[in-house]
């Protein structure tokens, strides 16, 4: 396996065209999905993140009228997450009814193990067959985009049983699994680069991105005669054989007096005043006459003088015309667009890495999020108003990134703690707990005596205010051995890293591996009794670290793979999940595969809360419109039930059992 870059992004999609036109075909499956009836039906409402005794704490105070409503009707129980409680491991966990020993993620980043190359989890692209002719590179058969998630999704089960479903942006379901229901990708698709979304920035100001942070690119820009030239650089041109970037040209004039400035593209433009967001605005980047690939972009005037800024968000896949599969049937992303307008594409679209670089400030990313809560409702109001029969499931993202930029501002104890921010912002996240309570209420308005309703989350959130480099740890204690401890700080992806005498590493937020003689490329621990007697002695003296700084212990519980997984996949996991406490998470560092020379840092990133610890002490939440028999139910469980409302065997792969019988 490869992993993921941007030149693999293009070639899936290009030998066929765009996959947004909605032909007739697909147009029958829509309608025959949405007007087949069953006897029951079930309505579920993702709300990424949401953490139970938040908003246990709000409904107690009378700030959410509805979910206190729902509880006092039906239940309110905490939900068991995944291990780790990362979000793509906890989607896929509810998607398929297994744990990650069945549907293979692990973690946000896996590693090829025979070179230790990490690639992004959940997808990857490869492409197809090519024609060379002169200076042009033709594309005689098409490219695929793959979904690594092992296991059969739980509506493609209801779609074997004749059960209508719609599943609007699903986390870890890029490209979409195969069917006809009907299918929004979500976390996890790619913007138009084929990253998780890299930004543009253009300033009069020189400035670096921290590389440990990545998401952007910043770009030196002039004033000449109120004029400034730029450009948006998209993916490379794989037509041709240098593969050039791809650039749509684009200026922008500057009132010499007033704060307002004119944004012109190739084929369009608009007046921007200083601190104004755009509408979405197509752009096409040419790669020959015939073919071009198609994105969405909002522009954003953050100053015209006495320094120049312009901030652009990530380029989107355009849902109308997409380059990549982002829906099934493959028309249903353009039918969207066509009722509610151009919307984002890109998982996790709120821009936490402009935030973190200091690119947007605090009323800036909240002024984006709420734009993207905005276009999540419009796509909630258009299936709400269609919903009539089958299963609907519903997600929001807001939540999950308001509390990764937003929760520390309550927390005194945190290094970045801040009362004049705390005074502007510290009410973020009841804010956004609000706009679900008014959500649910929406909902509540479809929901009959047939009717199941689910309101969950995949995990919960807390401070974090310490980092730990794992493999500094690793490294301290003689388990891994560098080549050049002059370079020990500054090397990234393992470059230091002297593998004949490495006996384990990290990569990932959660995951450590053992390296194994026959299943890393340079391993040296025999597998057997040796790597096993290795994993419990490391996991032993993890759960007994110590941060010098706090007295606090920094992990919770190392958890063993093969002691917590089951099914076909578990050789794949890491050999140890680390749990870490609540306040601490791996540091920034870790997933690099960097080995820092100070063991912990306080944690100085705007991104100040997380839930990649350990899940013991950050469930998700569950409420329900019936009561339920769980007092501990999980999110596998909760795939059990959908399947079990529908009178449908749940298959033995999966390992949650129903909460509820509904006859």
């Amino acid at each position: 396996m490869k992993p993921f870059t941007r030149r693999d992004f293009l070639k899936a999609g290009l030998a066929a065209g765009s996959l947004a036109q909605l032909d007739q075909s697909c147009r029958s499956v829509i309608r025959n999905a949405a007007g087949r009836q069953t006897g029951h039906k079930v309505i579920i409402l993702g709300f990424d993140g949401m953490d139970p005794a938040i908003l246990r704490s709000y409904m107690d105070d009378g700030k959410l009228p509805t979910f206190r409503k729902l509880a006092a009707q039906g239940d309110f129980r905490s939900l068991r997450t995944s291990l780790p409680p990362q979000s793509p491991v906890a989607w896929s966990n509810f998607i398929t009814g297994m744990n990650p020993g069945g549907h293979g993620i692990f973690d946000f980043i896996h590693r090829i193990p025979e070179d230790y190359t990490p690639y992004l989890s959940t997808s990857r692209v490869t492409g197809g067959r090519t024609l060379s002719i002169g200076n042009y590179v033709l594309p005689i058969s098409s490219g695929e985009a793959e979904l690594l998630r092992k296991g059969k999704a739980f509506w493609q089960i209801l779609e074997e049983h004749g059960i209508p479903a719609s599943v609007v942006q699903m986390p870890a379901n890029f490209p979409p699994a195969a069917t006809s229901q009907r299918t929004l990708a979500g976390m996890g698709t790619p913007d138009i680069l084929g990253t998780y979304g890299e930004f543009s920035y253009f300033t009069t100001q020189s400035m670096e991105l921290k590389r440990d942070i990545g998401g952007g690119r910043t770009y030196l820009v002039h004033v000449t005669d109120n004029t400034v030239g730029a450009e948006l650089e998209g993916p490379p041109n794989e037509f041709r054989k240098e593969k050039p970037v791809s650039r749509v040209p684009f200026q922008v004039v500057v009132d010499p007096a007033n704060p307002v400035a004119k944004v012109v593209l190739p084929d369009q433009e608009f007046i921007l005043k200083e601190g104004e967001w755009s509408e979405w605005k197509r752009v096409s980047f040419p790669f020959i006459p015939t073919q071009s690939v198609h994105g969405i972009c909002r522009f954003y005037l953050k100053q015209i003088r006495p320094d120049f800024k312009l901030y652009v968000c990530p380029v989107n896949i355009d849902p109308a015309r997409p380059a990549l599969p982002i829906s099934t049937p493959a028309g249903y992303s353009a039918e969207l667009e066509k009722s509610i307008g151009p919307f984002f594409t890109k998982g996790l679209p709120a821009d936490t890495k402009a935030l973190q670089h200091g690119v947007l400030d605090y009323a800036e990313f909240l002024a984006q999020d709420e734009s993207i809560l905005q276009e999540s409702q419009a796509l909630f109001e258009h299936e709400l108003s269609r919903f009539e029969s089958g299963l609907w499931f519903h997600y929001f993202s807001s939540t999950d990134q308001r509390q990764h930029m937003c929760l520390h501002l309550t927390d005194t104890k945190h290094p970045l703690y801040d009362s004049g921010l705390a005074a502007r912002f510290g009410n973020a996240i009841e804010h956004v707990y609000g706009q679900m309570d008014r959500i649910l209420s929406r909902v509540l308005t479809k929901v009959d005596d047939r009717t199941l309703l689910i309101v969950m989350s995949d995990h919960g959130f807390t401070s974090f205010r310490r980092s730990f480099n794992l493999n500094t740890w690793l490294a301290a204690n003689g388990y891994m051995q560098v080549v050049d401890p002059a370079k020990q700080e500054e090397a990234e992806f393992f470059s230091n890293t002297d593998w004949e005498r490495t006996r384990a590493y990290a990569l990932g937020l959660n995951g450590l591996y053992i390296n194994e003689r026959g299943r890393e490329g340079m391993g040296i621990v025999e597998p057997g009794p040796q790597k096993d007697a290795l994993i419990r002695e490391i996991a032993s003296k993890l759960e007994s670290v110590v941060d010098p700084a706090t007295g606090e212990r920094a992990i919770s519980k190392a958890y063993v793979a093969r002691d917590c997984y089951s099914g076909d996949l578990v050789d794949q996991a890491p050999d140890i999940i680390v749990g870490y406490n609540k306040n601490y998470r791996a540091s920034w560092a870790t997933p690099l595969g960097r080995v820092p020379k100070q063991l912990f840092e306080d944690n100085l990133d705007r991104w100040g809360s997380d839930h990649c610890m350990d899940p013991e002490s950050l469930p998700g939440i569950l409420l329900t419109n019936r009561k339920t028999g769980a007092q501990q139910p999980s999110l596998c469980d909760l795939t059990a039930t959908i399947l079990d409302v529908f009178g449908i065997q749940k298959p033995p792969e999966m390992i949650g059992s129903s909460i509820m019988a509904v006859k």
